[in-house]
């Protein structure tokens, strides 16, 4: 197991809950569009009818007036409850006029002054059936959206789990699983294409990985040889200083095989841990004493009768352990500045130093063989930490990097329990 500095996730709403929603606001929206087309619908139908009512009422009426001068079809002659707007018409035809819940038709029954012969007619039972129909309207739109959202959460559930397949294969890829795939998926949708889309990747990316440590094993291999006949000639030149560069520089490309045929080995899955139950602290002096590295080693929280080799004792390979152990000091020496202190606490060890720190991206994506981040961080192959990212996946720890607050970089190794 292995973990980089990652952005917090913030709290995330569902998508089910998101598509729920917008179906209930739909519904709403529909509805509420639909209650108010039929309302205004249904009330100017209800004026209309009114109004062809007492027009024609009024017609019977004002000749019944005129030929006997008696008042039919319950017309009145200036009633109290006229209208304002009837009560002097202009000319002499026919006007409407709404108070309340009565429609009114009114008209002269003679010259300027005369009479003003009405007729009303009461829309009350019309109105208070809108009333009805409104609230009708109103609970079966409460009931579509109480239907439509629970179904619109469950088909959003089926679509979410179907994205999450996707999302965990993603993040399964990205973890370094180049075996995940998410398959099959129901349905021939734009989903089965984000599916089908990231399987196709992973088996792209796969390939092309292969063919990487392939190419990295295969040199390793050819050049082991030549280096070994190399250091084997260099070690029969005499003593002198251009000698002894040679032998150093020999030993250096020798060295960097052995890292790039480790790194295969490890990327081929072919190395195996020999577990041990060995004292966590003095399998981490012992790595550090190797290193001929000014390097100082303490154990967290230590009483004055503890030592370093009191700390306690773990199952683990001892010899992954310290080549562990080892490249994290070499690469705080060799990138960063003394002083260089390793602190074993609970099944924890932790190397800091005191340079510049890693850089950003090695934080966010890991290290990288053949990428030694920021220039400031020094030389070097960046096979070291590949490396021993790769043993502590191999032992099962965890191997975390990160930037001390005032300043240094701090690598911290937790071994499983």
């Amino acid at each position: 197991m292995h973990s980089f500095h990652s952005p917090g996730p913030g709290r995330r709403v569902p998508l089910r809950w998101k598509i729920a929603a917008l179906a209930a606001a739909t519904a709403c929206l529909v509805a509420a569009a639909v209650g108010v087309l039929v309302h205004l619908w249904t009330a100017q139908d209800i004026r209309s009818r009114a109004d062809m009512q007492v027009f024609n009422g009024l017609y019977s009426a004002m000749d019944v007036y005129r030929r006997t001068g008696t008042l039919a079809d319950g017309a009145e002659l200036d009633p109290a409850g006229l209208p304002p707007a009837l009560r002097n018409p202009s000319d002499d035809d026919r006007h409407t006029a709404y108070a309340g819940p009565f429609a009114w038709a009114a008209q002269r029954v003679g010259g300027p002054g005369s009479p003003v012969l009405a007729i009303a007619h009461n829309m009350g039972t019309d109105l208070h059936n809108l009333h009805e129909l409104d609230a009708t309207m109103a609970v079966a739109s409460l009931i579509a959206l109480a239907a439509a959202t629970p179904l619109a959460y469950y088909g959003a559930g089926l679509l979410g789990r179907r994205l999450q397949q996707v999302s965990e294969t993603a993040v399964r890829i990205a973890a370094g699983d180049l075996d995940a795939r998410t398959g099959p998926t129901k349905g021939r949708d734009e989903v089965s294409d984000i599916a089908a889309t990231v399987d196709l990747m992973a088996d792209t990316l796969g390939r092309r990985l292969h063919d990487e440590r392939r190419f990295t094993a295969d040199v390793a291999h050819e050049l082991r040889t030549p280096v070994g006949g190399l250091l084997a000639a260099a070690d029969l030149l005499p003593a002198g200083g251009t000698e002894d560069l040679l032998r150093a520089r020999v030993r250096d490309l020798r060295g960097l095989v052995e890292d790039l045929l480790e790194i295969s080995r490890l990327d081929a899955g072919a190395e195996l841990p020999v577990h041990a139950r060995v004292p966590l602290g003095a399998v981490v002096s012992e790595a550090v004493t190797r290193t001929g590295l000014d390097t100082e080693v303490t154990v967290a929280d230590a009483g004055p009768a503890r030592t370093v080799e009191a700390v306690e004792t773990v199952e683990t390979d001892p010899r992954r352990l310290e080549r562990i152990v080892s490249n994290l000091v070499i690469n705080a020496h060799r990138h960063g500045s003394t002083p260089v202190r390793v602190t074993v606490g609970d099944r924890t060890v932790v190397v800091r130093d005191h340079g510049p720190g890693f850089p950003a991206d090695l934080l966010r994506d890991g290290p990288r063989r053949f990428q030694t981040g920021a220039a400031e961080r020094g030389s070097g192959h960046g096979l070291g930490l590949t490396i021993a990212l790769g043993q502590a996946r191999l032992l099962g720890a965890e191997l975390r990097f990160d930037n001390a607050e005032d300043g240094g970089a701090v690598a911290t190794l937790r071994l499983p329990h």
